[in-house]
């Protein structure tokens, strides 16, 4: 089967069937073109859905991903953030491995199916050529037969004519003479000219036409190859990432299976359990005898110093006060319930006894909150004591960081005073250390503060005594004073009112570990090492001059600049040292001129 053979008089039939071949190859790669930006805008939306969800930093929202159920709504984000790379590797792929190749193999099918069809006009013109040659040729052949026949018969008549002279005939003889050999002349150039056309033609329609044609024919089959295998690629683009998305899919139910109702009921309780003890039974009141009944010592109405009639409470509440009722005004008037009573006890506020709890009350009605959180329950004042010691701890932790730096600059420029005077840092360095001296010390005081809420909370689980366990007592003789204060002020225990005017907040700390960045950090800009520096202290990176690195901290004042080499190679240089390019798009990138 060969178009040479059978499709030898269609030639303007091909040309349009390979045109059409052309143009269906182009459909195909404008309908995988249009595939790859659905791709690219369909992961677009995916990670625009999981961003907008995704909890802010630093709001009361990402509290809440403490627990599970929000874990692995959290999980889901993440990994729905990894599906829709996974579209961007599609489309992607898509693009290189079929877009692309298809438009380049267009261009060169166009080139060859113009040259083969090039090649097939021009056999056609040169069979045409021939034919109108033989044409020529014939046409003066038949013309010259005629011309001497008409010579013959006038040659003829003259002869037969008797009144014509022998001249006249003789040269009527030579004229039909000539015109014999003229005819015999056509006849021979007709005849080779023939010849030569009929191999012509042989050759155009059974070796230059069949050879264009089958070109024609192989390259029509390897376009319809081609084609077959830019949709295996199309599917099997789509099914590399199969795996990858069905790992995704397994993370998301993976997250749903880590869901604990139970955890997430117990940080419930931690995060707004007050600490308190219920209250115990109401005592029975005898109103048969009006003048002889007992004064509960414990009442809120004795701590006022009014003589009316006060409650009872048992249980183990430590000499909490828990007024639920009110002295009636009128022995007639009919009691309230005690869902009421209940209520006046949640708005109630206790007497306050000494200048220290005093001025806790005026701060909180002015809506300030106090330093020691005392206007909060027990178990959550304890939660903002710690959460207010590790921070203290990490402002710590930095500023010796800052006089570690100092002291690195200190000893360069103590072995290279061309760089600068040791003791123009002595002033920064004393500052410092001040600083150190001054968060301390208010650690120290909220530890003190934090050690007395735990040494009068209940006992808490062996996790909780483990998490504060390591913050001990610094000033045993604050701790007895801060003791004795709250003991003698009942400002210090819990009320409604002032719950309502403070918001609880938890500090979630196994959340923000779990979520702890441990990536490196990224590069901000480059720079150019304006000297050789030999990095012998710890934390420092040698280079050499004209070396190229990447930037990944800035200098914060402090005279150093953080570096890397490679993945495994960095550290800090001294500023002077370099010549920092930053990236303007680079977050938090500052720009030097």
């Amino acid at each position: 089967m060969s178009w040479g053979t059978e499709l030898w008089d269609q030639f303007d039939n091909l040309e349009k069937h390979t045109q059409w071949g052309i143009d269906i190859l182009e459909k195909y790669i404008k309908f995988v073109k249009e595939r790859t930006e659905i791709e690219l805008s369909y992961a677009k939306q995916l990670r625009n859905l999981s961003k907008k969800y995704q909890p802010k930093k630093n709001s009361k929202e990402e509290e809440e991903y403490r627990y599970t159920a929000c874990k692995a709504f959290l999980s889901t984000l993440n990994e729905m953030n990894d599906y829709a790379g996974q579209h961007e590797v599609i489309s992607e792929n898509m693009t290189s491995q079929i877009t692309m190749e298809l438009a380049r193999y267009v261009q060169e099918l166009k080139q060859e199916r113009k040259s083969h069809f090039h090649d097939g006009r021009k056999a056609q013109q040169h069979i045409e050529t021939c034919w109108k040659q033989l044409e020529s040729t014939k046409r003066r052949f038949e013309r010259d037969c005629k011309e001497a026949d008409r010579a013959q018969q006038y040659f003829e008549k003259m002869d037969a004519d008797i009144n014509v002279t022998k001249a006249d005939v003789e040269k009527a003889r030579q004229q039909a003479q000539t015109r014999h050999q003229m005819a015999e002349d056509s006849k021979g150039e007709y005849s080779s000219i023939l010849q030569k056309f009929n191999h012509e033609q042989h050759e155009y329609y059974h070796t230059h036409i069949p050879n264009i044609f089958q070109k024609i024919q192989e390259m029509e089959e390897r376009r319809i190859v081609r084609i077959g295998e830019s949709v295996k690629t199309y599917a099997e683009l789509d099914r590399q990432v199969i795996p990858i998305i069905g790992k995704c899919l397994d993370g998301i139910v993976k997250a749903a299976e880590s869901i604990d109702p139970k955890n997430d009921s117990q940080l419930v309780i931690e995060a707004y359990k007050s600490g308190f003890e219920p209250p115990g039974d109401i005592e029975f009141e005898d109103y048969t005898q009006p003048m002889k009944r007992t004064v509960s010592d414990n009442s809120l109405s004795n701590s006022r110093g009014e003589g009316k009639s006060e409650l009872k409470f048992g249980g183990k509440s430590k000499g909490k006060l828990w007024p639920f009722i009110k002295k009636n005004k009128s022995p007639k008037q009919q009691k309230e319930p005690l869902s009421h009573r209940f209520n006046e006890f949640m708005t109630s506020k206790p007497k306050i006894h000494c200048f220290r709890s005093l001025k806790r009350g005026l701060s909180l009605k002015l809506g300030a909150t106090p330093e020691d959180f005392s206007n909060l329950p027990p178990e959550q004042r304890r939660k903002k004591l710690q959460q207010r010691v590790d921070e203290l701890n990490k402002e710590i932790q930095k500023e010796m960081d800052q006089r570690d730096a100092i002291t690195k600059m200190k000893d360069v420029y103590l072995k290279n005073p061309q760089m600068g005077d040791p003791a123009s840092l002595d002033q920064k360095l004393a500052e410092v250390s001040q600083n150190i001296e001054k968060l301390r010390l208010e650690a120290q005081k909220f530890e003190a503060w934090l050690a007395e809420v735990e040494g009068r909370l209940p006992a808490r689980s062996e996790q909780a005594r483990r998490q504060s366990g390591m913050y001990d007592v610094q000033n045993p003789q604050a701790v007895n004073n801060c003791a004795q204060d709250r003991e003698s002020s009942p400002d210090g225990s819990y009320t409604e009112e002032q719950s309502q005017e403070s918001e609880v907040k938890v500090l979630a700390t196994d959340f923000d570990d779990e979520f702890e960045d441990e990536e490196p950090l990224p590069a901000i800009g480059t720079c150019k090492a304006l000297y050789t520096f030999e990095g012998q202290n710890e934390g420092t990176i040698s280079v050499v001059e004209g070396e190229t690195l990447y930037v990944i901290e800035e200098d914060k004042g402090d005279g150093w600049t953080r570096i890397r080499r490679n993945e495994d190679e960095e550290g800090y240089v001294p500023t002077s040292y370099v010549e920092v390019y930053l990236d303007k798009n680079a977050k938090g990138a500052k720009t030097y001129i």
